[in-house]
């Protein structure tokens, strides 16, 4: 399982027109295979230009030999999507959906940094009431790359012309249809010059519908305005509700009767979130380098927040059913006293009974938390399972702890 930072007709408020530049070259309407319009202009490949391999090898987009335009950003530099995530209950008519909009803007560029906030809102630009997309996060973004990371589009590919945000482009459609073999539709358009669309690789427009399985569903990222900045300096903002990047976290596992350490180190080079997981120790560079690690295009991180959000209840915490009433409690991580929820739910019936203890922030954004990646705010503090005889105290058997955070990025960066 993909994790929430890497990992939706229904509730989209705001739709992206895919039109023509040129009225007079009287383009013809096509129709991709999820159901969406463009417009073909003559002379523009209607064919796919290039496709996967029968082992579905994704197209790969080498990384250009010119200077990275996140190089010459500026504070003020801002896109903004329109999105919308549904999920259908199997077996019912109902489902669970979530809309709105996303907006990255540069707010402090400071070599070798520019430093972004991530904010969704609702279509008024009023904060969303879900907890996870509820307020800001910070995430700064390393405009000097370490190593080359490369974009991979899977399936076929043709060249089009379209209109978005008031702007026509030059763009590129990946479609990649996995329906037969009961997987997802991937439909994903981007500008071919991504220009100020350079944050999130120029995407204009990306969904994903889910099939088979019992799975039905789809997540959207429709572009709706951009605007490029000043050479303003920026303030450096805080890193007290960090999207991930920048930070890391550890988490002490008891599983087996073996205990370890997991420290995972989170990231971000020119448009692409890193995640990069350790066992065991680490030294004094909590994260020394990003090495073989799991690297996500900004904009897909950004669909995967927004999907992740149809599992997590609008209820905090989440209370099984069967469960006992959460009751309060301080949950220490080293020097942090948590104000937290722990919620008890019995596992199985008989002598051999069990109960599982998981134990929640009370308030995922509140300060005691300030540092920690949002994807450790809104995952258990701790879970445990305790074998629960008639008589007798519980016997721990297996559980995980929230262990320790940071931050690595640190005085505007390193």
């Amino acid at each position: 399982m993909r994790h929430p930072l890497f990992r939706a007709p229904f509730l989209l408020c705001s739709a992206l027109l895919l039109g023509t530049g040129c009225e007079s070259m009287k383009p013809r309407a096509v129709s991709p295979a999820d159901g969406t319009t463009a417009t073909e202009q003559p002379g523009a490949s209607s064919e796919p230009e290039a496709a996967i391999t029968d082992a579905g090898a994704p197209t790969t987009e080498a990384t250009p030999a010119t200077p990275s335009p996140w190089q010459r950003a500026r504070v003020g530099d801002r896109v903004e999507y329109a999105f919308s995530a549904h999920r259908s209950r199997p077996g019912t008519d109902t489902g669970v959906g979530v809309a709105g909009h996303v907006a990255l803007e540069v707010v402090a560029v400071q070599a070798p940094w520019a430093w972004l906030t991530v904010t969704f809102t609702d279509d008024q630009g009023r904060p969303l009431a879900h907890p996870r997309l509820s307020q800001p996060r910070v995430l700064p973004m390393r405009v000097e790359e370490t190593q080359p990371w490369k974009e991979e589009h899977r399936g076929q590919r043709s060249t089009e012309q379209t209109t978005a945000a008031g702007r026509t482009w030059d763009a590129r459609r990946f479609l990649d249809d996995r329906r037969p073999s009961d997987g997802p539709l991937q439909n994903r358009l981007y500008a071919s010059e991504p220009g100020p669309l350079y944050l999130t690789h120029g995407l204009l427009d990306a969904s994903t519908t889910l099939s088979g399985f019992g799975a039905s569903g789809s997540q959207q990222l429709t572009l709706v305005s951009f605007r490029q900045g000043t050479d303003a300096a920026g303030s450096v903002p805080a890193l007290d509700r960090p999207w991930g990047p920048g930070t890391w976290y550890d988490v002490r596992q008891d599983l087996s009767g073996t205990s370890s350490v997991r420290r995972v180190c989170l990231g971000a080079e020119r448009g692409f979130v890193l995640r990069k997981e350790l066992t065991g120790p680490t030294g004094d560079a909590p994260c020394a380098d990003f090495q073989e690690a799991e690297a996500r295009p900004l904009e897909e991180a950004l669909l995967d927040a927004v999907s992740e959000t149809l599992s997590q209840p609008q209820q905090w915490p989440p209370v099984p059913a069967g469960a006992a009433p959460a009751r309060r409690e301080t949950f220490t991580v080293g020097q942090h006293p948590v104000p937290a929820l722990v919620v008890e739910s019995p596992l199985g019936e008989g002598a051999e009974r069990r109960v599982q203890v998981t134990t929640y922030a009370a308030e995922p954004w509140g300060a005691a938390l300030n540092g920690l990646a949002d994807e450790a705010r809104f995952t258990p503090l701790a879970d445990a399972v305790y074998r629960a005889p008639p008589k007798g105290k519980r016997v721990p058997e297996d559980g995980t702890a929230l262990a320790g955070w940071g931050r690595w990025v640190v005085d505007g960066g390193r």
